[in-house]
């Protein structure tokens, strides 16, 4: 069986938290984002609550109804656990080892990126993105440049880009959209932590079937396949030297870059 659970953010009087209740309406808890504050009414649900909270984090929607088994509540995956506790500023965002905890499920995608390292390119993996819930999957530093990688999964099905536009199975996505609206935040607050001339493309990693009409502007959001990633990031012009792809890197890695 299942138990469907809705999370729910509120915003007002300068408090920021998530509410998470049952199907039935019955209150599970509350996240606060300021503080960090995890409140559960019942502890058989913190698991619950935790996963539902992770979940509409990464979503970055207005609400978020998620099923979860409802023996066990699902004890929360290593990585998204380590992954909220330093959205919610419990631990110390830069010493959390993710690649070390999520080595045992692993990512195809992210290991492609770990594996240009040899290359020159820095990888910085789930970065909480400010106080408005969004966190960036992959934030991709290297020769030829700086790039928002986010994975999109749609296996055997048939996903279409021309221009900005892509589909899926012909139903229009807002995957090219929203790469490009993360990449400007993104680019934002690496300004304001004074990198300066620096332009953030963002990138949509697709598991599917995927045929290009068109190629995208230069400083535009582009889609590639899976299987593509190292070939089209090595195929770029270089654009970075290595000391500022160092220097880049190390403020990409505090986490006071993103919680301005």
């Amino acid at each position: 069986m299942e138990d469907v659970l809705t999370v729910r953010r509120w915003r007002r009087y300068g408090a920021d938290r998530l509410y998470v209740t049952q199907e039935s309406g019955a209150r599970v808890g509350s996240v606060d984002l300021q503080s960090g504050e995890v409140v559960v009414d019942d502890p058989q649900h913190e698991a619950g609550l935790r996963r539902a909270a992770q979940a509409y984090l990464r979503a970055d929607v207005a609400e978020l109804a998620m099923s979860l088994p409802t023996s066990g509540a699902g004890a929360l995956d290593p990585v998204d656990e380590s992954a909220l506790q330093a959205w919610l500023g419990g631990d110390d965002w830069d010493t959390i080892n993710l690649a070390a905890i999520r080595g045992e499920r692993g990512s195809s995608v992210r290991t492609r990126l770990e594996r240009m390292g040899d290359e020159g390119w820095q990888v910085v993996h789930d970065v909480p993105l400010g106080r408005q819930g969004s966190m960036v999957e992959h934030l991709l530093i290297g020769p030829a440049g700086i790039f928002t990688v986010a994975e999109r999964r749609h296996p055997g099905q048939r996903i279409v880009v021309e221009g900005r536009t892509l589909v899926v199975d012909g139903r229009s996505m807002s995957y090219l959209r929203d790469a490009r609206l993360e990449a400007t935040r993104v680019q934002g607050a690496l300004l304001a932590a004074a990198c300066a001339a620096i332009t953030v493309r963002g990138v949509v990693v697709v598991h599917g079937d995927l045929e290009v009409r068109s190629v995208q502007p230069q400083h535009d959001a582009f889609a590639i396949a899976r299987q593509d990633v190292q070939t089209v990031f090595r195929a770029m012009p270089v654009r970075l030297d290595p000391a500022r792809i160092m220097a880049i890197a190390h403020v990409a890695r505090q986490r006071a870059t993103w919680s301005r």
